[in-house]
This record gives C-alpha cells, sequence and structure tokens, in this order.
C-alpha cells in the first residue's frame, strides 16, 4: 500500500490526487494504473471504450484500492460526460490514439481524427478548466533523421549531432503527402503545436510525452487470438504473433531500420516522477526511451528469436526470418524513418530519470509473458480447421 510520507523531488510531501486518464484499458493505461493503484495514494477515473486489460485492478471489490479508481466506459468522440469527469480530475493523461504503422496507410482518415480531432475536446475542457494535462505524443513526430539525406557513405552519418533526436533542437522531417503513413506523425505534431499554443496564450499547465518503443506484457494484440485475425499489430507483437505460430518473422525492407526500446515499467516510474513533480514537470517536452537498447529491426528478431527459444523451451525455425517489402507488408504509400535515437538531456536534468532494464531482460519478460498467456490459445486456432 501506499506510504504516507510519499515526497516529491524537492522534499515536499506529495498529496493524494484525482486524475481523469483516457485510455486507461491500453497497453500504457493498465501499467500507469497498476503502478498508481499499489504505489500512491492518487484517485483514478478511468476512461475507456474497453477495461480488459484493467479488469484485475477493478475486480473484486475487496481490493485495498477500490475506492480509488472507477471505470467510465465512454468513447471520447461523442460523449458529453467527458468534460465533467475532467473538472472533477487534478490532472489528466491522454494516452488515447490510433497508434499502429498498418492502419497510417489503411485508414488514413482514422488515424487523422483519432489523433487529433478526437484529442481536441480534451485540451480544450483543460484549458478552460484550469486543469494541467500530461498529453501522450510520439517519437514519430521526429520523422526521419537529417543524417538519412546524407550520402551513404558519408562519414557525418554517424555523428549524433544529425540522428540523435533532442526534444527542443531537432526538426520534424516527413515524407511527401502521397506517403500516408505520416498521417500519425503530422497529427501528432499538430496537437503538440496546439497544447503548446494554449500553454503559452492561455496559461494551460501541460508536459507532453513522446514514448520510444515501449515494450512490455499486454502490449498490442495477437492476431485471431485477441485482436482481429487479418489485424497487423506493432514490431513486437507482430514477431511475437510469428513466434508463438512458429513461422518465419517477416523482416519490412529487410530489418535495416534502427529503434531503441524501453521496458514498459521503467517508462511508467518516468511518467509517474511527471504525475507527482509538476513544478520540474510542466511546461516541457520529454523523450522517455533507452538509447542503450539500440538494434536494427534484424537484431530485434533474432534476439527474440533466441530468447523465445529458452522461455519456451522450442527449438528455433532453420530460416527464422524472411524478407518482405514494405509495400507488399503496409500497402503502397508507407515510409519509413531509419533511425530513432532519443536524447535524455531533459529528461534527466528535470526528473532525474534514467531507464534500467537491458534490451535482453525486457525481452525475456515480455516473451515469458506472451508465451504463458497465448501459446495454448494459438495451438488450438492452429488446430481448429485440420479438426474440421
Amino acid at each position: 500500500m501506499a506510504s504516507a510520507a510519499r515526497l516529491d523531488l524537492d522534499g515536499n510531501p506529495i498529496k493524494p490526487i484525482t486524475i481523469c486518464m483516457i485510455g486507461a484499458g491500453g497497453f500504457i493505461g493498465s501499467h500507469l494504473c497498476e503502478k498508481l493503484m499499489a504505489h500512491t495514494p492518487h484517485k483514478v477515473l478511468a476512461v475507456d471504450v474497453y477495461n480488459d486489460k484493467i479488469k484485475h485492478l477493478l475486480e473484486p471489490a475487496t481490493h485495498p484500492w477500490s475506492h480509488r479508481i472507477q471505470f467510465h466506459r465512454i468513447n471520447i468522440k461523442n460523449d458529453s460526460r467527458l468534460e465533467g469527469l475532467i473538472k472533477m480530475a487534478d490532472l489528466t493523461i491522454n494516452l488515447a490514439a490510433i497508434c499502429t504503422p498498418a492502419d497510417y496507410n489503411t485508414r488514413p482518415l482514422d488515424t487523422i481524427y483519432s489523433n487529433f480531432i478526437d484529442a481536441l475536446p480534451v485540451v480544450k475542457y483543460c484549458s478552460e478548466n484550469n486543469k494541467r494535462l500530461i498529453h501522450f505524443s510520439t517519437c514519430e513526430v521526429y520523422g526521419k533523421t537529417i543524417g538519412c539525406f546524407l550520402p551513404k557513405d558519408s562519414p557525418l552519418r554517424q555523428d549524433p549531432a544529425y540522428y540523435v533526436l533532442k526534444e527542443d533542437a531537432s526538426p520534424c522531417i516527413f515524407g511527401p503527402i502521397e506517403k500516408q503513413r505520416w498521417s500519425y506523425a503530422c497529427a501528432k505534431q499538430l496537437i503538440e503545436r496546439l497544447v503548446y499554443a494554449e500553454g503559452a496564450e492561455n496559461g494551460l499547465e501541460f508536459s507532453i510525452v513522446r514514448p520510444f518503443n515501449w515494450i512490455g506484457p499486454r502490449m498490442d494484440f495477437i492476431p485471431g487470438i485477441d485482436g482481429p485475425s487479418e489485424g497487423v499489430p506493432r514490431v513486437l507483437a507482430c514477431f511475437s504473433n510469428n513466434l508463438l505460430r512458429r513461422e518465419p518473422l517477416k523482416l519490412v525492407d529487410g530489418g535495416e531500420s534502427q529503434r531503441t526500446f524501453v521496458y514498459i515499467k521503467d517508462a511508467i516510474e518516468a511518467v509517474l516522477l511527471m504525475i507527482e513533480n509538476p513544478a520540474r514537470a510542466n511546461g516541457h517536452i520529454f523523450n522517455v526511451g533507452n538509447p542503450n537498447n539500440e538494434v536494427t529491426v534484424r537484431q530485434l528478431a533474432e534476439m527474440m528469436t533466441e530468447v523465445y527459444a529458452k522461455v519456451s523451451g522450442e527449438p528455433s525455425l532453420e530460416a527464422p526470418t524472411v524478407d518482405v517489402s514494405s509495400k507488399e507488408f503496409y500497402g503502397e504509400g508507407y515510409d519509413d524513418s531509419d533511425k530513432r535515437i532519443p536524447d535524455m538531456t531533459i529528461i534527466n536534468k528535470q526528473l532525474g530519470w534514467n531507464p534500467e532494464t537491458s534490451l535482453w531482460d525486457l525481452l525475456e519478460s515480455t516473451l515469458t509473458y506472451q508465451h504463458k498467456t497465448y501459446a495454448e490459445a494459438v495451438k488450438q486456432a492452429i488446430a481448429k480447421p485440420v479438426a474440421s
């Protein structure tokens, strides 16, 4: 249970607050709710359309925190109750988004509406009612690195100034309009600019979070098990699905893109610091990632194959990966960034946060969960057509 004498980074007692968490039933929301219930005295008004990932926190009603969490089944697109919940809270955290790359091409309108239009009332209600806002954006707002436009043999490509992404300095470089993959990043950048403008003109207290590939249990879905059969989740869940089905892992355009990955439990610690240290967090944009866990997508596939063999006890396939084109995998109009490496100066200076979990350890934790949760269901799903 929460301790009575918790202090913020400046030594002040942390007062219990009420948090309106929009998107509480998702991957990040479920882990943040867990943290808030188990380690703080704060109250959560959990807003979402689904609550499967937080059901263990809501039931049974005998949990010691049951009086501190309420679930409100609301679609923020068209529900007048949202403003009332924001008014009841001290802080609003907006996690709601469509954030799966496969959707950016195939559902660009939904992507833009979800990430910009649907977020507008949240920003408006917070600003008009003088409520603090922590808005979740994305590392995709950076787009492409400056370095990717240099000749392939240029030594400057190895210079961090050309690829490390800084919140207050790096430009946001997107591809042409016909590359609809950038619909997500564009919508996210525009809502960031709106939040920032509300702060500048109307005094909105805000923090913006730019996650860099947060990884852990309950991330995304496994197609045909707890998500649509034709669905394409993000890379970790895609590779997990392949491993569970004993299929080769599909490497888009050879898996040459470089990414960093951070463990969800490390990232949640960063968010908790933002929640409980408003004087240090307000007005800032924060990269939240782990630059030490940088790999190519191909290296990630090789690592996941090795880790999954260990946690499942099943031998790896003789040919564990297969190359596919981005057009074949995502459809026409796909584009990508070469690298996404976060600069950690601002979050380290303001909140003293540094990630701790290695890539191997976070993959072991995540794939142990995936195997335990899905292996039997996947086997049954594969066996069904044979039985009939």
